[in-house]
C-alpha cells in the first residue's frame, strides 16, 4: 500500500484542495496458521463470517418493510462497517467519491471550516480566517447539531461535508452547541469560493518576527523560509502561530520543523503493515535559524499543526503556549474498489520524537493560557498632556489638514505589517507569548 496513495493528514475539510492519487491494492493473503483440530482455521472462520453476513443480507432483502435493492443494502452495510472502525475511515459511494475528486481537483463553494468527529459528534476543528464561517462567528469546538433541517446524529463525516459544500452564494443554516451557551445557536452562512492565505508575517516591536500559518498547503515551507530569510537581520526571536490550523500536507509539516531543527527525529509513522512504517528526520542543510522560538496552539490546532508543535516541544526547540490541541494523529489512504467507489481507511498513526502519540490525546502546551483579552484599565483621574493641548491640536488640523491625513494614511499602511501594542491587548495568548519571547531574547543576549 506504499505505492500510489493520498494521505489525509488534515481532518476532513470543506475547502482545502490537494492532489489525489490512488492505490488499487485491496486485500492481502493471510498467512496459513496451524491450529488445533478443535479450532477453526483463519480461512474457515472467514468463510463462516461471510456466510453469516450473506444470510443476514438475504433476510433483510426479503423481509424489510422498505423495498431496497441488494446494491442499496450493500452500500449501507459497507458504510456501517467503515464508520464503526474509527472516526476517519469511511465508504465512498459513487456520489461521495466524485465529490472528493471535485474537492481535491477543482474549485467549489464552501463555508471555510474544517470538521471532524470527536466523541461521536460532528465538531468544528477550526474556522479559517476571513472565510464565511469565520465572519459568521463559528468557533473551534462548536458541535454541529443540524445542517439546515437535517440532524447530524448518526451522520457520517463525509456525508456532512458533502451537504455543507455547495455553490457560491447558496445559503446554509447550522444549529450548533457551544460550550458556555445555555441554548443551541443558529448560524446563517452564505457559501463562497474559499481563498486562503496560508502564510503571512508581521513584526512585533523591533526584533520579533510573527509568522501565522493557517493551513499546510504545498507552499508553506517555501513561504516560511522566505519570511525567515528576509527578516533574518532584525529577528532575534520568532513566534509561530498555529492556532486554528486544521492541518494539511505531511511533507510541509516535516519541512517546517526542519527549518528550525538540524538533527533528530521529527515524526514517525507506524501501521499494522510494516511497509507503512517510516521515520522522518531533520537535516542540518535545511535549517535556517537558531533564534528563540515560541509556538501558539489551541483546540483548533490539528494533525500537521500537532506534529509541528509536538516535535518542536520534544526537541526542546520551542516553548509551546496556549491550550490543548485537537488530537488527530492518524493516516488515511484512499483505496478504489471499482471505477466509481472507494474506501478511506486508517492505515497508520503518527508518533512524536519522544514516542508519544497525538491521536485522541493532542499536544499539551508548556504554558497554558486561555484565550481572551488583556485587562487594561485607565486611571480616569490622571492628568494627560493631550488634554492640556487639545485646543492646539485642533488648530494644527486646520493649518496642516492635508499633511495630517497623509501621515495617518502612512501609519495605517505600515500597521498592516506590524502588530501594535493595542492589538496585543486584544489577544492575551499572543501578549503572553510576546512577553516570554522578550525574556528569551534577553537571556540569549
Amino acid at each position: 500500500m506504499k505505492n500510489k496513495k493520498f494521505m489525509f493528514l488534515g481532518a476532513v475539510s470543506a475547502l482545502i484542495a490537494a492532489s489525489l492519487t490512488f492505490n488499487t491494492t485491496l486485500l492481502a493473503k493471510d498467512d496459513v496458521v496451524k491450529t488445533p483440530i478443535d479450532q477453526p482455521t483463519v480461512e474457515a472462520s472467514r468463510l463462516q463470517s461471510l456466510a453469516k453476513f450473506t444470510k443476514v443480507l438475504s433476510i433483510v432483502e426479503k423481509y424489510n418493510v422498505d423495498n431496497l435493492t441488494i446494491e442499496e443494502l450493500m452500500d449501507k452495510s459497507l458504510k456501517g462497517m467503515m464508520t464503526n472502525l474509527d472516526a476517519h475511515s469511511s465508504y465512498l459511494d459513487a456520489k461521495s467519491f466524485e465529490s472528493l475528486k471535485v474537492q481535491t481537483n477543482g474549485e467549489f463553494g464552501g463555508l471555510g471550516i474544517t470538521v471532524g468527529m470527536k466523541d461521536g459528534a460532528l465538531t468544528v476543528i477550526a474556522p479559517i480566517e476571513g472565510t464565511p464561517a469565520d465572519k459568521a462567528g463559528m468557533k473551534a469546538g462548536d458541535i454541529i447539531l443540524k445542517i439546515d433541517d437535517k440532524s447530524t446524529l448518526g451522520m457520517g463525516l463525509d456525508d456532512a461535508v458533502n451537504i455543507m459544500r455547495g455553490k457560491k452564494g447558496d445559503p446554509i443554516d447550522l444549529t450548533i452547541v457551544r460550550s458556555g451557551e445555555a441554548q443551541p445557536l443558529d448560524i446563517h452562512i452564505i457559501r463562497d469560493i474559499i481563498q486562503i492565505e496560508s502564510v503571512y508575517t508581521k513584526t512585533i516591536g523591533d526584533d520579533i518576527l510573527y509568522i501565522r500559518v493557517t493551513s499546510f498547503d504545498k507552499k508553506v515551507v517555501e513561504d516560511v523560509s522566505k519570511a525567515v530569510k528576509q527578516n533574518q537581520a532584525m529577528s532575534k526571536g520568532i513566534i509561530l502561530d498555529l492556532r486554528n490550523n486544521p492541518g494539511g500536507l505531511l511533507d510541509q509539516a516535516v519541512g517546517l520543523v526542519d527549518i528550525f531543527v538540524d538533527e533528530g527525529i521529527i515524526v514517525s509513522q507506524k501501521g499494522r503493515d510494516s511497509r507503512e512504517n517510516e521515520t522522518y528526520r531533520a537535516k542540518a542543510a535545511t535549517t535556517l535559524t537558531k533564534v528563540p522560538l515560541l509556538v501558539l496552539v489551541n483546540g483548533g490546532s490539528a494533525s500537521a499543526s500537532e506534529i509541528v508543535s509536538g516535535a518542536l516541544q520534544d526537541q526542546k526547540r520551542a516553548v509551546v503556549l496556549g491550550t490543548k490541541t485537537f488530537g488527530k494523529g492518524s493516516v488515511q489512504v484512499i483505496l478504489p474498489i471499482t471505477a466509481t467507489d472507494a474506501i478511506k481507511l486508517t492505515v497508520a498513526r503518527y508518533y512524536l520524537p519522544s514516542g508519544r502519540t497525538i491521536q485522541a490525546v493532542g499536544v499539551t502546551p508548556d504554558i497554558e493560557v486561555l484565550a481572551g483579552t488583556v485587562d487594561t484599565k485607565e486611571n480616569k483621574f490622571a492628568l494627560k498632556e493631550s488634554d492640556l493641548k487639545k485646543h492646539l491640536e485642533g488648530e494644527l488640523e486646520k493649518v496642516n489638514g492635508d499633511q495630517e491625513k497623509e501621515a495617518t494614511d502612512a501609519i495605517k499602511d505600515d500597521e498592516k505589517n506590524i502588530i501594535t501594542a493595542e492589538q496585543l491587548t486584544k489577544d492575551i495568548q499572543l501578549k503572553e507569548g510576546t512577553d516570554i519571547m522578550k525574556a528569551l531574547i534577553i537571556i540569549k543576549g
